[in-house]
């Protein structure tokens, strides 16, 4: 992954069932499965810092991903180096593919999406994902060493 800016969708995954304050936003009950975040980083460092930052767990708390991040693990991320953000075309995406379900107004407080933040049962699928915003995608698989 290089360091330019873009959109990505962090995949992340609970093995088991807790809750998590998530700063002022309020509990969130986390159940067993994948959770997908969605965003964008168009400032220094771009998609790569942006992943690498949500993928330690400590860290100042800035996002509604960082409380989460405390809970769950990443597992990979899919991103694309558009010059434009896809962040919230790819989360209707989302809101509209089978078997996801979203978490209301976790990560877009700061937009009209109903959420960034959307819960699977199934590992979700790169083919369906890339079919369903309509774009070329790159994937980024996490090693704890990096």
């Amino acid at each position: 992954m290089k360091s330019k800016p873009g959109t990505y969708a962090l995949v992340l995954r609970s093995l088991k069932s807790t809750s998590a304050q998530i700063g002022r936003w309020g509990q969130l009950r986390i159940v067993p499965g994948y959770y997908i975040y969605v965003g964008s980083a168009f400032g220094p460092g771009g998609v790569q810092a942006r992943i690498t930052r949500h993928c330690r767990k400590t860290k100042p708390k800035h996002w509604h991903i960082d409380y989460l991040r405390e809970h769950v693990n990443p597992l990979f991320a899919w991103y694309s180096n558009e010059p434009i953000k896809l962040e919230h075309r790819w989360a209707q995406a989302l809101s509209e593919m089978e078997g996801t379900s979203p978490v209301r107004g976790f990560g877009s407080t700061d937009c009209r999406c109903l959420s960034h933040l959307f819960v699977m049962k199934k590992k979700p699928s790169l083919t369906q994902f890339a079919s369903a915003v309509g774009s070329p995608i790159e994937t980024w698989v996490f090693r704890p060493d990096t």
